[in-house]
């Protein structure tokens, strides 16, 4: 059900984040919207893919899709600052704040997604929090890298990016509402888990 994790054979980095982001690089989509892009931004990315499998409460929602209930195909995790409980792992936390102080913003929710394998994927999208004019959504990704594409709302030509390993990517500016992303299926991979950090105001 959940696929076949292996890790690195090169592994046993300490978990721990670059808090001066040397791996970033940024593109620029357009006037208004940005991604940044930080390869290997976490160490350790192996042995948090295992806290994060055996600690985090996982489930799988339903979505209704011509008029008929589907499960999504990935599991999900969810943790909001507003229920008043501290985050699921320690080490998520000290990420949101290391994110939090380099961006200006504070990170309240952490949503984790698992693609068990090729066949689990997530259609294209914006986030939710276009209420808000610029909103920032930072993802990093653990396990198999997987294709990440990126293409103007409503169709056209996609960029992509591969993540995993401890990638960091941050979605900036106007992407949420002019830009939309999505996960593909592949024909084979091993399992990826992303955790994504969105602020609500």
């Amino acid at each position: 059900m959940f696929g076949t994790w292996q890790a690195s054979l090169f592994g046993g980095a300490p978990i721990a984040v670059d808090p001066e982001f040397r791996s970033q690089q940024r593109v620029v989509l357009d006037d208004d919207s940005w991604i940044a892009h930080g390869a290997g931004w976490l160490s350790g990315a192996d042995d948090l893919f295992t806290e994060l499998v055996t600690a985090l409460p996982w489930g799988q929602r339903e979505v209704v899709m011509f008029e008929r209930k589907l499960a999504e195909p990935r599991l999900t995790s969810w943790w909001d600052a507003s229920g008043g409980d501290p985050e699921p792992l320690p080490f998520l936390g000290e990420m949101r704040r290391v994110l939090s102080a380099h961006y200006g913003v504070t990170f309240d929710s952490i949503g984790a997604n698992w693609y068990r394998d090729g066949r689990d994927s997530v259609a294209w999208h914006g986030d939710r929090e276009r209420h808000l004019p610029q909103p920032l959504v930072a993802i990093v990704s653990v396990g198999t890298p997987r294709p990440f594409l990126v293409r103007r709302r409503g169709g056209g030509s996609s960029s992509r990016f591969v993540l995993g390993h401890g990638d960091l990517l941050v979605m900036g500016g106007r992407c949420q509402h002019d830009w939309e992303h999505c996960v593909p299926k592949v024909a084979r991979s091993g399992p990826r888990i992303s955790v994504t950090f969105r602020h609500h105001a």
